[in-house]
């Protein structure tokens, strides 16, 4: 595995070297990015389309997090009016009416019952790898 950018969908490893922690691992991956990552604070005068989407994901996560004081995580109440107004369309295809919580459960690696950042973005990476995943699919049966 190691070299490998995630292990699983929702999987909070990013592995890096293959002998870190978790944390390790993302601490490095920040140290590295850290530089590059002006546009964050920075008032530019265009934005590229990635960087608009990281501060969308930012601002989303704000968005929702912290109606319970707590800014920085979202509480299960959070998760689940996050999911049914930013997810609509994968929530109501849902026939198991207890998925968002598993979902919760599966994403909240530290088992604090409330979801981080990091957390929040494992949800947002996995949903977008089996979109991609799709599109590759539907792409290579219409050939």
């Amino acid at each position: 595995m190691t070299g490998r950018l995630f292990r699983t969908p929702f999987s909070s490893r990013i592995l890096l070297q293959g002998k870190q922690s978790p944390a390790q691992d993302l601490n490095l991956l920040l140290l590295l990015v850290q530089p590059q990552l002006r546009f964050c604070s920075a008032k530019m005068s265009s934005p590229t389309e990635t960087e608009r989407c990281i501060e969308s994901l930012i601002a989303v996560f704000q968005r929702y997090a912290g109606k319970d004081g707590n800014s920085s995580k979202l509480n299960k109440a959070e998760f689940l009016t996050f999911m049914n107004r930013e997810l609509a369309a994968f929530t109501k295809n849902q026939k198991d009416p207890g998925v968002l919580d598993r979902m919760m459960k599966k994403l909240d690696i530290n088992s604090d019952g409330q979801l981080d950042f990091q957390e929040f973005l494992n949800l947002i990476g996995g949903l977008a790898i089996a979109c991609h995943e799709s599109f590759l699919k539907s792409a290579h049966l219409q050939k």
